[in-house]
């Protein structure tokens, strides 16, 4: 009984911490503590891995996010060197189409949520517990959307230096 009390608090603490610096990171204008709070968010969701038993995800979440948000820091410093950060964008005129935007697609996603019905399956599901099978079947079978998701976030890292320093700078 105690035991579960001691899970429930954990989870809560670490529920509200991931989503609070979530919302931190959304409503702050300085970038670094933006990043920094997004770092704390990674954080949460790490803990709620650990509460899950799942120690090489929480592991992962740890140190592949944490240093994407050093790198974010360090873009975030290098491609905004202005004086005064925080009245350059103090009301963005896009803020509206997108608040529309997201609740346009949380309410698609919730849609198909509720409208597909879900099937339980009869066979097992394949239990990779080791970091090797977890490698194997990453750099196996599914070498190629790996491979596609690596590109695709270099591609997007490129277009969004290319969009935060202006064409014309690039």
């Amino acid at each position: 009984m105690v035991n579960e009390w001691i899970y429930a608090g954990a989870f809560y603490g670490l529920a509200a911490l991931t989503l609070l610096s979530a919302a931190g990171v959304v409503f702050l204008k300085d970038i670094v503590h933006s990043a920094l709070l997004l770092a704390a968010s990674f954080i949460g969701v790490a803990g709620i891995y650990v509460l899950l038993n799942a120690d090489f995800l929480a592991a992962v979440q740890v140190l592949i996010y944490g240093g994407a948000v050093a790198i974010l820091i360090a873009f975030g410093v290098m491609l905004t060197r202005r004086p005064h950060m925080k009245e350059t964008n103090a009301n963005n005129r896009w803020v509206v189409w997108g608040a529309f935007t997201a609740a346009f697609t949380f309410a698609i996603c919730g849609w198909a949520i509720a409208f597909t019905q879900f099937k339980p399956i009869d066979a097992t599901p394949a239990q990779v517990t080791a970091i090797d099978g977890i490698a194997t079947q990453l750099l196996g079978d599914f070498v190629v959307p790996f491979e596609a998701a690596a590109l695709l976030l270099t591609v997007a890292l490129i277009g969004a230096i290319i969009l935060a320093k202006g064409a014309k700078e690039a």
